[in-house]
This record gives structure tokens, sequence and C-alpha cells, in this order.
């Protein structure tokens, strides 16, 4: 068996190198590099299975090389961050992260946190068929989206989380049930995620922010599709 590509994009030796070490010991075969421009040239060297991405490099911001990436690959990528800032979460994640982990972090969480995200990246979609509520359409064969015929660009969780609560339209998932199927049933993380994902789907699938377009949210309990003609807000 291929052991899985990681590449580490950090340019502090004192979390890049035990970090390596760590992976190492648990069978992944470990690349480093230390900038934007040495992340960018080893993504383009030999593609890895997973990115570990820090957002604060010495030559620019990671974000950029995450925003390169998304427009050409599905890697999956864990972005590391020095702090629990929202600002830096929200754009992450809205850049199509698959997760974030904050500094100083614990080596089971680490592990866990990327045996999660590979599972999930290894998953075959369901089934191909295709939903098509009010204009919006959505083919897990292609995993494709549109709205009116107009492509709309999602991140794999934010498909998955539009999957699930189309499949369900009408009726309020609970967030529990989101958060099980679409990040992992196992998930340890904040579910402040959820919202951010959320909040996201909603902006691109409405040309006006402030119009809360297809996507409601039963306070405290969960979300739910409706299409806009339903009259229900």
């Amino acid at each position: 068996m291929t052991p899985t590509r990681i590449l580490i994009v950090e340019d502090e030796d004192s979390i890049a190198e035990p970090l390596a070490d760590l992976l190492g010991r648990e069978q992944f075969l470990v690349r480093r590099a230390s900038s934007v421009e040495q992340g960018r040239s080893e993504l383009a060297a030999e593609p890895p299975d997973l990115l570990l991405l820090d957002l604060m490099l010495p030559d620019g911001d990671g974000r950029d090389l995450l925003r390169e990436l998304r427009a050409t690959a599905s890697t999956p990528v864990i972005v590391l961050t020095a702090r629990d800032d929202p600002t830096d979460t929200v754009v992450g994640l809205e850049l199509g992260a698959d997760d974030y982990v904050v500094k100083p972090f614990r080596s089971t969480e680490l592990i866990a946190r990327i045996r999660a995200v590979l599972r999930r990246a290894k998953e075959a979609p369901r089934s191909a068929d295709v939903l098509e509520i009010a204009g919006v359409r959505l083919d897990r064969g292609t995993r494709s989206v549109s709205r009116d015929g107009e492509p709309i660009e999602l991140t794999r969780k934010e498909f998955d989380l539009l999957a699930m609560l189309m499949d369900h339209a009408g009726r309020i998932v609970p967030r529990g049930d989101l958060i099980d199927e679409v990040w992992d049933e196992h998930w340890f993380g904040s579910t402040k995620t959820l919202d951010v994902h959320v909040s996201t789907l909603r902006k691109k699938l409405s040309d006006d922010p402030a119009d809360p377009r297809f996507l409601f949210t039963a306070r405290s309990v969960g979300f739910r599709f409706v299409a806009p003609d339903a009259g229900d807000k």
C-alpha cells in the first residue's frame, strides 16, 4: 500500500520538526516547505494527499496558497493557525480549507483530524442522482451545483451540507445530524464551523446577502432548505 503523502507548509522549525517526526511515526510520508514559494513548488512537483498549511509565512499569506490550490485541485487542507481567530477561521473555510487546528495542538487531536479528513476525502458520492428545487440543481455524479443555470462553486463540505439539506427539503435537519454526516460522528471541534459553512453557503445561493434565501435557521435546533416561494422565513 502506498503511504499517504502529507505536505507541511510551516516556517517555525520548533513546530514543523516535531510534527514531521510525529507523522512519520504514524506511517505518513512527509515533505516540508517553509514559505509560500516553497509550498507552491512542492505542490507542483508532487501533489500530496493532504496539506497542513500555516497561514503566517515569511514571504506571504498561506491563504494565497490555499486560494491558488483550490483553483485547480480538491486536495484536503488543514489550516494551522496560531490563535483561535474567527477571522482566520472564516476566511480559511470560505477559501476551501477542510479543517483548522489551533496551535499549540495535542498530537492525538491532530492525528484524529488528519485521519477524519482523509477518510471523508476518499468516500465516494452516495449516488449519481440529481436534486432540483426552485432553480437550484445539485448533481451528485459530477458534484456540481447551479442556480437558474449558473454554476455555483462550492467546497467539498458546502456541497455535502447542501445535499443533506436538499435531501430533507422543508424539514429541519438537527445540528448534530449535520455535524455527524458532513464532518464526522466523532467530531470534537467547535460547532461554529457548521454556522460558518451555512453562512457562506447562504451567500453563494443568493444574489442579496441580506436575503436568507433557501437556507433558514431554527435557532439552537438546526437548519432547513426551503424554496423561496414557500414564504417560510
